[in-house]
């Protein structure tokens, strides 16, 4: 269990920045999702990739110490028995929906990485209960390596976001990303639409990747924020762009920005900061970027082995043509004994 050992933040600071980072420590692939009860509901990759766990509280701050309740466990064999990857958590048609990422044994098959994406769901009012059912893997259209699902509501419409591989489309890629509209919340209604694949310069560094979307509604804009690039720091953050009432399932209505709009800051120590997520303040009045980044470069073997990438939180600024202006990765406020 993790110990707060210091807060390194001046006074000056502390008037200057609401929220203090890490907020969460050594939980990869954050998604806080801001209920309509008052509370925080944060869920994430877990360091074991072998369950998945839901905690809850009224502010940001105290999630950290919130109780945690593992609501999933991996099986023990089969198609979700290895590698259980960044859930989110959704509210959707007064039920809860958790979208994750699961792989097969991989002594079984000698594949690594052959990740699906599946459901769970839950009637329950509150999400913190055993009541969650297995709906099954969300059927795309062809079978390759697929995660980092996310839904969202536009115009009445039920869309899922997500990153699979198609050598047809990109053969150097491990993930493109894709949009479709939902029938219901694990079924696809419309066949997938390429929105984006890895082909710029940041986009391609050790790894081809496009993954870990994200939507954020703002000023008559959508703005789709994913992930590139390899998972050390060279991660970082690019976003697409698209107008409300475009047709969203129309490659020509999103447009990419040909720079990162977030990334490692070594002024900061922070690296790879990456696969994030949006909620808001307490008081509804700002706009929060979610996301995980490293305080250390000196990473031993495969990252996804090292269980330091912690949940960190920004204030959103918004520019006068109505983007969002993510910032930089602020520098640790507070010290945690792992």
């Amino acid at each position: 269990m993790s110990k707060l050992i210091r807060d390194t933040q001046s006074e000056k600071d502390e008037m200057n920045k609401k929220y203090k980072n890490p907020i969460i420590i050594q939980r990869a692939d954050p998604y806080i999702h801001k209920h309509k009860d008052g509370f925080y509901y944060f869920i994430a990759s877990v360091p074991e990739f072998d369950r998945i766990e839901l905690r809850k509280a009224k502010t940001i701050e105290e999630l950290q110490a919130a109780e945690t309740r593992t609501v999933w466990k991996k099986h023990d064999s089969g198609e979700m028995s290895e590698l259980i990857w960044a859930p989110e958590i959704h509210y959707i048609q007064g039920k809860w929906y958790i979208y994750f990422a699961a792989a097969p044994n991989r002594e079984v098959t000698g594949i690594t990485f052959n990740h699906s994406m599946y459901v769970l769901e839950n009637a329950n009012e509150d999400p913190m209960t055993d009541n969650w059912s297995e709906k099954g893997k969300i059927e795309t259209g062809w079978d390759s390596f697929a995660l980092d699902a996310t839904t969202f509501e536009h115009d009445n419409k039920l869309y899922y976001v997500w990153a699979q591989e198609d050598p047809e489309v990109e053969p150097n890629s491990h993930s493109n990303i894709y949009i479709a509209e939902m029938e219901n919340p694990w079924t696809l209604k419309s066949k997938p639409v390429l929105l984006s694949k890895p082909e710029l310069d940041w986009e391609i560094k050790l790894y081809w990747v496009n993954e870990g979307p994200a939507i954020l509604k703002k000023n008559g804009k959508i703005f789709l924020t994913y992930s590139a690039s390899a998972t050390d720091e060279n991660y970082c953050i690019g976003m697409l762009t698209a107008d409300e009432n475009s047709n969203l399932l129309a490659p020509s209505s999103w447009v990419k920005s040909k720079e990162p709009v977030f990334k490692t800051s070594y002024e900061n120590h922070q690296y790879g900061p990456g696969h994030n997520s949006f909620t808001v303040s307490e008081d509804g009045t700002q706009d929060l970027l979610i996301y995980h980044s490293r305080n250390y470069t000196e990473l031993k073997g495969d990252p996804l082995s090292d269980p330091n990438r912690h949940a960190r939180v920004e204030i959103i600024k918004w520019k006068e043509d109505g983007t969002p202006d993510f910032g930089v990765p602020s520098p640790d406020t507070r010290i945690f004994e792992v």
